[in-house]
């Protein structure tokens, strides 16, 4: 079964990897353009080094994938199915029916709910205690296509998107890609359509989401933060600049103070900020052209006070 490979960064060279061990026929690999900046694209690297065509198609953004130059590559590949890990740009239905067998996707969500670019963002974000790994066939929609496999995983209390992705998600992608690629090539795969009453679809997280109100519930902003660990980063105005916190966990209520208040700093422990209901201990914050540090080292090199006020 001849394979393309479509992906990019480290999870993507230990997709490509795995399925060379496995034994499997990869006849080409498409990835993002090399780095301006000389940073190292694993894909690319581990591909050259195993004497596998690539193909990258220039430009940025969602339509890379369709530049003039992607289909004749796969046309005079042949390719009997298109294995797509870490994708950050739509592939084009018309190019994944050139396969024999189409194309599977590794999405980091139990799918169908948290479809779309930030899965696992917003699964931290809203509270939820476990999510997983899926494996689906790629049909027209955005994550739509039946299911092959999926496995769950906790999310718990102190995990923030680093953690669940990096510790959970990334190595049992790679072991659900293997496993799948393997089925579908022994004609064993399964076709689980995804109940659409199920669904849901958030959009790609930006900054502006993930804006910090003091007036929610304390539980809620420590979702938010950890929502949004490495990346977008939680912020909140501090002397009228943007300040990023980066860990944090709530803490029991403050009698009469107004949320955003800062009311306590606890010596080696960061500081608190009053919330709608309970309290923030903040431990890493960020400030603008900075780099992150502890929240004791920032009051000291702010002169932090109590009664200050974050919004």
């Amino acid at each position: 079964m001849k394979i393309i490979l479509v992906g990019q960064a480290p999870f993507g060279k230990e997709c490509l990897e795995t399925l060379l061990k496995q034994g499997e026929q990869v006849v080409g690999t498409i990835t993002v353009p090399d780095d301006p900046r000389g940073r190292s694209n694993p894909v690319k690297d581990l591909a050259v080094e195993r004497g596998i065509p690539v193909l990258q198609p220039p430009g940025r953004g969602p339509h890379r994938l369709k530049d003039p130059s992607v289909i004749p590559w796969v046309k005079e590949l042949k390719p009997d199915l298109f294995v797509l890990v870490f994708v950050t740009d739509f592939m084009p239905y018309e190019v994944i029916q050139m396969a024999a067998h189409g194309g599977i996707n590794y999405h980091p969500s139990l799918l169908p709910k948290y479809r779309g670019g930030s899965a696992i963002n917003w699964a931290v974000i809203s509270g939820e205690k476990e999510t997983g790994v899926t494996v689906h066939y790629i049909d027209e929609g955005v994550d739509t296509g039946d299911i092959i496999l999926q496995e769950k995983v906790t999310i718990e209390p102190e995990d923030s998107v680093g953690s669940v992705y990096f510790n959970k998600l990334y190595p049992l992608g790679i072991d659900l890609i293997a496993q799948a690629v393997k089925l579908i090539r022994e004609g064993r795969a399964p076709r689980i359509p995804q109940e659409e009453s199920q669904s849901s679809f958030q959009p790609v997280i930006t900054e502006q989401d993930v804006k910090i109100d003091w007036e929610k519930p304390a539980e809620i902003i420590h979702n938010l933060i950890r929502g949004s660990n490495p990346s977008p980063g939680a912020h909140s105005l501090f002397r009228d600049k943007k300040l990023k916190i980066w860990e944090g966990e709530a803490s029991e209520p403050v009698s009469g103070a107004s949320p955003g208040e800062v009311v306590e700093l606890l010596e080696g422990n960061g500081f608190k900020v009053a919330a709608g209901s309970g309290s923030i201990l903040v431990k890493r914050v960020q400030l603008p052209g900075e780099g992150k540090i502890s929240s004791e080292e920032f009051v000291e090199q702010v002169d932090l006070k109590p009664g200050e006020q974050l919004k």
